[in-house]
């Protein structure tokens, strides 16, 4: 570990300057620029909002922030998970003419999306004085809720970057995998309210994505405190998960190079 925090300090300022420089060079030929990173998710909301609002009658309380809210943090993580599975052979000629720790990679690619998240976010805010939700002390809960599902992503990512080198149909069984845990994460539904009970524990402890949306929601929707306990458990795990996939890229890192 005293390694990774060594690279990890000695190169984020790469990783810094790798994200900032993806971020403009996405919008460089772009005529509304970043406007698109807030556009996207936000006309998927108002097809959702249509479909499930209005031809599938869903009651849920100020549904397109509600959907809003699932859309942004999904969209985070779904995103980290696709672009690991080809991270390096994507940068390649960065891997192959100087060394660089490979999960400096992933933790760039974090924070390009993540400013993208953060914009979102910002959107949310908007929507909450236009649904004229009330702002509690709550909604400071979605600082340890972000913490959680960094460090999911990140844990998650660097076993798809390692795996992404050697299996070249990783991307679409990915993707593929997304998909259904997409239909049961409750990105245009409520879990809690919608599935029986006895399914409803099942997939908020089990899916970690389905209790971070829940837990955003939760603080910034609906005022209320979230599973705090859950949240622990599966940073913990996230964190065990990141440890040995970090072990098993410092272990390959040197075979990456020749394979790619």
């Amino acid at each position: 570990m005293k390694r990774f925090w060594k690279d990890v300090t000695g190169h984020m300022s790469y990783a810094l300057y790798a994200a900032k420089s993806g971020l403009k060079s996405e919008v460089a030929n772009s005529y509304l620029n970043w406007i698109w990173w807030v556009l996207e998710p936000f006309c998927f909301m108002l097809i959702y909002s249509f479909v499930f609002g209005t031809l599938f009658n869903a009651k849920e309380e100020h549904f397109g922030l509600f959907i809003f809210i699932g859309l942004t943090a999904w969209d985070f993580f779904q995103r980290n998970l696709i672009q690991s599975v080809k991270m390096l052979k994507n940068n390649k000629s960065i891997v192959t003419k100087v060394y660089i720790p490979k999960f400096i990679l992933l933790i760039s690619r974090m924070l390009f999306n993540g400013y993208k998240m953060l914009i979102s976010f910002g959107i949310v805010v908007i929507m909450m004085i236009y649904y004229r939700v009330a702002i509690t002390p709550y909604i400071l809960c979605i600082i340890p809720i972000l913490i959680v599902l960094f460090t999911l992503c990140f844990a998650f990512m660097t076993h798809l970057m390692h795996y992404g080198v050697y299996v070249q149909d990783l991307t679409n069984v990915t993707t593929i995998g997304l998909r259904m845990i997409f239909y049961m994460t409750g990105i245009f539904y409520n879990i809690e309210t919608k599935l029986p009970g006895k399914y409803v524990g099942i997939l908020m402890k089990g899916n970690p994505m389905a209790l971070i949306l829940s837990s955003l929601r939760k603080s910034i929707l609906y005022g209320q405190m979230p599973d705090f306990k859950w949240l622990f458990i599966w940073f913990a795990i996230s964190i065990i998960i990141a440890i040995l996939g970090v072990r098993k890229i410092y272990k390959n890192e040197n075979s990456y190079v020749k394979v790619i």
